[in-house]
């Protein structure tokens, strides 16, 4: 019952004109801002974090919430209509939603995103609601065994789902382990392969990481278009020369 009181009273305060208007603002600022490539919900949240400044903490809480909503939702936006992921959450939107949007439904799928997203965003708050209590009690036992054997479990996923290419997904997978080890540890506060480089005590961004795999992309596709056949083993093809009939 204590759970249902605190539920009441949040909806009670989040229902008043004051909050509505703040959470109406805070979602257009956030869908404006998700919609951009790269700006995740976490960044849109960020740069517009004086905003909330002037306003009481419950105003302020409301207004957060509705920006990150909205950074949420914006980035299926370019999605279903680009079929660029805004934000990493928006990467499945784009298996469905552009496909549409080329069939001419972009409406559609833009309002089955929207619908969506606010259905799911309400039913995940107040299940989380009930659920806070036995999850923090749960996450309480978690020892280093427990976290052992979840990222076993994590590998093991990675390895099911890797596909015909067990080689590329393994070398996935470990390159992402590599960018991923660089930095200060979250534990223990020891500094990782940062090779005394203040530069890489946060890691390595995604801006560095992103441009480099495309290049290599681009790098594979220029190889396999010039030596479409597989090489021989101890000597290459004959590259044709640009006269050369």
């Amino acid at each position: 019952m204590e759970v249902l009181g605190n539920l009441g009273g949040g909806f009670a305060h989040a229902l008043s004109l004051q909050n509505l208007l703040l959470a109406l603002a805070g979602v257009t600022l956030g869908t404006l801002v998700g919609v951009l490539p790269g700006l995740g919900p976490a960044t849109t949240v960020a740069l517009l974090l004086p905003v909330t400044f002037v306003f009481d903490p419950v105003g302020a809480l409301v207004l957060f919430a509705g920006i990150y909503y909205g950074g949420m939702y914006g980035g299926s936006t370019t999605a279903i209509l680009l079929n660029v992921p805004g934000e990493t959450a928006s990467v499945p939107t784009t298996l469905e939603g552009h496909p549409m949007a080329r069939r001419g439904r972009a409406g559609a799928a833009l309002a089955t995103a929207a619908v969506g997203s606010f259905v799911a965003g309400t039913i995940s708050t107040v299940v989380i609601t009930f659920l806070a209590p036995g999850m923090s009690a749960v996450a309480k036992q978690v020892q280093p065994a427990e976290y052992f054997a979840i990222i076993v479990l994590a590998f093991v996923t990675v390895a099911a789902l890797i596909g015909d290419s067990v080689i590329r997904g393994l070398s996935s997978l470990f390159l992402g382990l590599t960018f991923g080890l660089v930095g200060i540890d979250a534990l223990t506060g020891q500094a990782r392969y940062t090779f005394g480089l203040p530069q890489l005590y946060d890691g390595i961004p995604l801006a560095c990481r992103g441009p480099r795999r495309r290049s290599l992309r681009r790098r594979r596709g220029a190889v396999h278009h010039l030596y479409p056949e597989p090489v021989g083993a101890g000597r290459l093809p004959a590259r044709q020369g640009r006269y050369d009939s």
